[in-house]
C-alpha cells in the first residue's frame, strides 16, 4: 500500500492493555451486541487452553487501530472482542473482591492487581474511575458508572446494548465461579494466563483514510470489516464538531441506523458507491472515502448526504430485489434479467430515473428499464465487451438526469444509443458464442436464451426457470456410441455452443441420455417446442457445420428478438 502510514503486529491482550496507553471506541461506533453464543464461543475456546499446555494460544483475528500520537488509540474494528475481555477482567476482580476478609486482603490485593494491570485505575478520594477502555457514546455511562467501579447493576431504565453488557458480567462471573472456583490464586493464574495466550493481529493507521483502506484490502481478502461503521464515524465526527444538539444526533442516527437496518451492513457501501455516482463523476470503490471525506464538510453538508441517502435506500433496496411490489410483471422481468446476467453497471442510471421518473412518468422508466436489459445483453453477456467504459455512460447520464438536463425518457433512451452493439456485432458474437453449462448461472442464461428465441418465433410463452423443461445439448456432454463424427477437439469446441442447445421436456430428456442423433432426431419431432422440432426438420445429420449453422439462425432471431430502435 504505497504512501499509507500503517504498522502491523501481533499482540497478547496483556500486551495491548498492560502497557499504559489508552483505547476508545469512537462515539458513533455501532453497540456491544455480543450475547450468549458469542461469549460461549470465546469462554470454550480460552479454557481449552488450559487444558492444552504449553505453547497453545488462541488468534482473535485483526484488530484496527487508529493514532496520532501513539498514546490514545481509537478501536476501528475489534471492540466487541476488546470489550468483553475487559467485561471478563472486571468478572474476575469482582469475585476476587467478593473473597476478601479483613482478616485476608490478599484476594483484594489481587483485584487490585488485574485492575491496574488491564482496567485502569479509581481515584482514591472521588473513586471515578480513569479507565484504559472508553465505549461508544450509549455504553459507556453504564461501562465506567457502574462495570469499572464494580457498583451495583441496575436493571431498569438500560438500554438494549447495556442490557447485554450487564448480562455478560454475570454471565462470565458465573462461569467463574463453575469453571475455575472461587480460589483467588486460581482465578488469577487463570486471568494471568488467558491475558498472554489470546492474541490480535493489530492494525495501526493514521486517520480514516489509511483506515479505510485497511478495510478495502482486508474485505478483499476475505476479511470482513465494517467499512459502513468507519464512515459513519467520520460523518458523525463532522457533525459533532460543529456542537449539533442531542436530537440533532438521535436524528442523525436513527436515520443512519434505518438506512443501514434496510440494506445490510455489507450492502451499504455499494449503495452509497451507486448513489453518489448517480449525481457526481464517476468514483471507483477503492476512491469513494477519499471523496467524501473531500466533500463533505460541514453539518450541513452530512445531514443533506443522509437525508438523500434516506430517501435513495429504497429505490436502491427494490432495484436489486424484483420480487418487491412496487414492480410490474414487465418491471420484474427486467430486473430478474439484469440480476441473471450479474450486471450492475446501470444502477446509478436507475436510481436516478426512477427519482426522475418513477412517479411521473412510469410507463418512461419502464422504457428505459426495458433498453437497458437489452443492451446488457448485447454488451455483457454476448459481445463480453469492457464494463468500465459502459459504466462511464451510464454515470454521464445518471449526472445529467439528477441534474435535471435530461429529463424526458425518449432523451435519455437516446443517449445510451452508444452503448448498444450495433446488429453487425452483435450477430456475429452471438454466432460464436459458447456459455459452458457446468456454471449454474451460465446454464440460466442458456434457459433464458433459449426460452426467449422459442417465444420469438412461435409466440408460446414458458417460465424458463420451471423444473418441468431441461437443457438438451444434442452432442452429449459425455457421448458413447454413435458420435464418432466429433473427436475430441471437435467435441471441446462444439458442445457448449449455443446452437448444439435445445429446449425438451425433463422426462424426454432423461430417457434420451447419450442417444445417436438419428434416436435423438425422431424424438425432437415430438416435442412441443418449436425450434426443437426444427432442428429434426432442417438438419439430417449433426456435424460440427450443422452446430453453426443452427447458431447462425439463432443469431438472427437475437438480433430481432433483443432490439431497440433509436429513431
Amino acid at each position: 500500500m504505497p504512501g499509507m502510514n500503517f504498522n502491523t503486529t501481533n499482540n497478547t491482550f496483556r500486551q495491548l492493555m498492560g502497557n499504559g496507553l489508552l483505547y476508545r471506541v469512537p462515539p458513533f461506533q455501532r453497540d456491544y451486541s455480543w450475547s450468549n453464543d458469542e461469549w460461549d464461543d470465546l469462554w470454550q475456546d480460552i479454557t481449552a487452553l488450559r487444558e492444552s499446555g504449553a505453547g497453545s494460544s488462541h488468534y482473535l483475528g485483526y484488530l484496527v487501530l487508529q493514532s496520532s500520537d501513539s498514546k490514545h488509540f481509537d478501536i476501528i474494528d475489534g471492540q466487541q472482542r476488546i470489550t468483553t475481555l475487559s467485561v471478563l477482567t472486571l468478572a474476575a476482580i469482582a469475585l476476587l473482591q467478593e473473597q476478601a476478609t479483613e482478616e485476608n486482603q490478599d484476594d483484594r490485593k489481587r483485584a487490585e492487581q488485574l485492575r491496574s494491570s488491564y482496567i485502569g485505575y479509581l481515584d482514591p478520594v472521588t473513586l471515578i474511575p480513569q479507565a484504559k477502555l472508553t465505549l461508544n457514546r450509549h455504553n459507556d455511562r453504564f461501562y465506567q458508572n457502574y462495570l469499572v467501579p464494580l457498583e451495583r447493576l441496575p436493571q431498569r431504565g438500560l438500554n438494549t446494548s447495556e442490557h447485554l453488557l450487564r448480562k455478560a458480567f454475570i454471565w462470565f462471573r458465573d462461569r467463574l465461579k463453575d469453571d475455575i472456583g472461587t480460589s483467588g490464586k486460581e482465578v488469577v493464574r487463570f486471568i494471568d494466563s488467558i491475558v498472554d495466550l489470546v492474541f490480535f493481529t493489530v492494525i495501526t493507521v493514521t486517520d480514516e483514510l489509511n483506515a479505510f483502506t485497511v478495510f478495502e484490502t482486508l474485505n478483499a481478502r476475505g476479511v470482513r470489516l465494517s467499512a459502513t461503521d468507519l464512515l459513519k464515524n467520520y460523518l458523525f465526527s463532522v457533525v459533532s464538531r460543529e456542537g449539533a444538539h442531542d436530537t440533532e444526533l438521535q436524528n442523525l442516527e436513527e436515520r443512519w441506523e434505518g438506512i443501514v437496518g434496510l440494506l445490510g451492513s455489507e450492502s451499504f457501501p455499494e449503495f452509497l458507491r451507486i448513489f453518489w455516482n448517480s449525481r457526481h463523476k464517476l468514483v471507483r470503490k477503492s476512491h469513494l472515502f477519499k471523496t467524501i471525506r473531500r466533500d463533505i464538510l460541514t453539518k450541513g453538508d452530512t445531514f443533506t448526504l443522509i437525508r438523500e441517502l434516506d430517501n435513495h435506500a429504497r429505490i436502491y433496496a427494490a432495484l436489486r430485489n424484483p420480487q418487491e411490489s412496487t414492480w410490474d410483471t414487465n418491471e420484474r422481468d427486467y430486473l430478474r434479467q439484469l440480476q441473471m446476467f450479474n450486471v450492475r453497471q446501470p444502477l446509478a442510471l436507475l436510481l436516478a430515473a426512477y427519482d426522475r421518473l418513477g412517479e411521473d412518468d412510469r410507463d418512461g422508466f419502464r422504457r428505459i428499464l426495458r433498453t437497458i436489459t437489452i443492451i446488457s445483453f448485447r454488451y455483457n453477456v454476448i459481445c463480453n465487451l469492457p464494463s468500465n467504459e459502459q459504466e462511464k455512460v451510464y454515470n454521464n447520464i445518471a449526472q445529467q438526469i439528477s441534474a435535471g438536463t435530461l429529463d424526458a425518457a425518449g432523451g435519455i433512451i437516446q443517449a445510451l444509443q452508444p452503448i448498444y452493439p450495433e446488429d453487425r456485432i452483435f450477430r456475429t458474437a452471438f454466432a460464436e458464442k459458447e456459455l459452458r453449462t457446468t456454471n449454474s448461472r451460465n446454464k440460466k442464461v442458456v434457459r433464458y436464451i433459449l426460452f426467449s428465441i422459442e417465444r420469438h418465433c412461435s409466440g408460446s410463452t414458458y417460465d424458463f426457470e420451471s423444473a418441468t423443461y431441461s437443457l438438451e445439448h444434442i452432442l452429449p456432454e459425455h457421448p458413447e456410441q454413435g458420435w464418432d463424427i466429433f473427436d475430441d477437439t471437435h467435441h471441446t469446441r462444439c458442445v457448449y455452443l449455443l446452437g448444439n442447445m435445445a429446449l425438451l421436456a425433463a422426462a424426454t430428456n432423461r430417457e434420451l441420455g447419450n442417444k445417436s442423433y438419428q434416436e435423438k432426431k425422431e424424438i425432437y419431432l415430438q416435442s412441443e417446442f418449436d425450434t426443437t422440432r426444427g432442428i429434426s426438420k432442417h438438419f439430417a445429420e449433426w456435424t460440427p457445420d450443422t452446430i453453426r449453422s443452427r447458431q447462425s439462425w439463432m443469431a438472427k432471431q437475437a438480433c430481432s428478438k433483443w432490439s431497440v430502435s433509436f429513431s
